[in-house]
C-alpha cells in the first residue's frame, strides 16, 4: 500500500500498489481475481489452471521493477568475434612515430576544421563563384581529378614542382583549391565520390600538398554518421599513406607529417 496524490485535489487515498503499476504498465492478457481453496500452497506445483495464474501473479510481483545487468567486459572481450581490420597498415620508420601530443593536437585541429565548416555551410555556400570556376558533375571522375588536380598533372602522370599562388595563375592547369565557396556546394554523394576518385589516384601515385589540401577538406566535409563507403575510403586512404610514409624516410621531417 502507498499514498497516491490525485492530479488537482488536496485529497489522498490508500491504494494498493499494484494498481498503481498497473497505471504506468497495463497487463497484456488481464486475469481476474480466482478464489482458490485455503490450502493453495504456492510452494508446490499447481495442481489447477487458477492455482497455476495465481502463482504467475506472485512470481511477478517479487521481480524487482528494474533489473541492471553486470557486464563483465573482460569476458566480452575475449568472446568478442568481429574485429577491425587494419591489414595493410605500415608502422611509422624508426625515429619518425607521431608523439602522443601531435596526435591529438592533429585531432583538435581537425576537430576545430569540421566545426567550422558545418557552421558556415550556408554563408559560403551562397557565395558566387568566380567565371573561371565549373565544377563537374558529381560522377565524372576525370573531370574531378582534373578539377582538384589540374590538367597538367592529369596529363603527365608525374609531380612537377609546386607553384606558388599568384594572381596571374591559370588554376585550370594547376588546379583549383579547396575553396570554402566549392566545397560547400558539394553533396554528401558528392563529396564521397570525389573522395574516391583523388583516393584511387592516389594509391598509385606519388603525395603532393595539392592532393593533401583536398583529402584534408572532403574528409573535414564529412557528416556524421559515416557511411560504410566513407569508413573504407578513411581505411584505404591510411594504408596508402602509410606505404608512402616508408617512401620518404629520407626526406625532411615535414613530409613525413604529412602522411601520418
Amino acid at each position: 500500500m502507498r499514498w497516491v496524490g490525485l492530479a488537482g485535489l488536496k485529497a489522498m487515498a490508500w491504494v494498493p500498489v499494484e494498481s498503481a503499476v498497473e497505471e504506468l504498465m497495463p497487463r497484456l492478457l488481464p486475469v481476474e481475481p480466482c478464489d482458490l481453496t485455503e490450502g493453495f500452497d504456492p510452494s508446490v506445483p499447481p495442481r489447477t489452471p487458477q492455482e497455476y495464474l495465481r502463482r504467475v501473479q506472485i512470481e511477478a510481483a517479487q521481480c524487482p521493477d528494474v533489473v541492471v545487468a553486470q557486464i563483465d567486459p573482460k569476458k566480452l572481450k575475449r568472446k568478442q568475434s568481429v574485429n577491425v581490420s587494419l591489414s595493410g597498415c605500415q608502422p611509422a620508420p624508426e625515429g619518425y612515430s607521431p608523439t602522443l601530443q601531435w596526435q591529438q593536437q592533429q585531432v583538435a585541429q581537425f576537430s576545430t576544421v569540421r566545426q567550422s565548416v558545418n557552421r558556415h555551410r550556408s554563408h559560403w555556400k551562397s557565395q558566387q563563384l568566380d567565371s573561371n570556376v565549373t565544377m563537374p558533375k558529381s560522377e565524372d571522375e576525370e573531370g574531378w581529378k582534373k578539377f582538384c588536380l589540374g590538367e597538367r598533372l592529369c596529363a603527365e602522370g608525374a609531380v612537377g614542382p609546386a607553384t606558388s599562388e599568384s594572381p596571374g595563375i591559370d588554376y585550370v592547369q594547376i588546379g583549383f583549391p579547396p575553396l570554402l565557396s566549392i566545397v560547400s556546394r558539394m553533396n554528401q554523394a558528392t563529396v564521397t565520390s570525389v573522395l574516391e576518385y583523388l583516393s584511387n589516384w592516389f594509391g598509385e601515385r606519388d603525395f603532393t600538398p595539392e592532393l593533401g589540401r583536398w583529402l584534408y577538406a572532403l574528409l573535414a566535409c564529412l557528416e556524421k554518421p559515416l557511411l560504410p563507403e566513407a569508413h573504407s575510403l578513411i581505411r584505404q586512404l591510411a594504408r596508402r599513406c602509410s606505404e608512402v610514409r616508408l617512401l620518404v624516410v629520407s626526406y625532411s621531417l615535414l613530409q613525413v607529417e604529412s602522411t601520418h
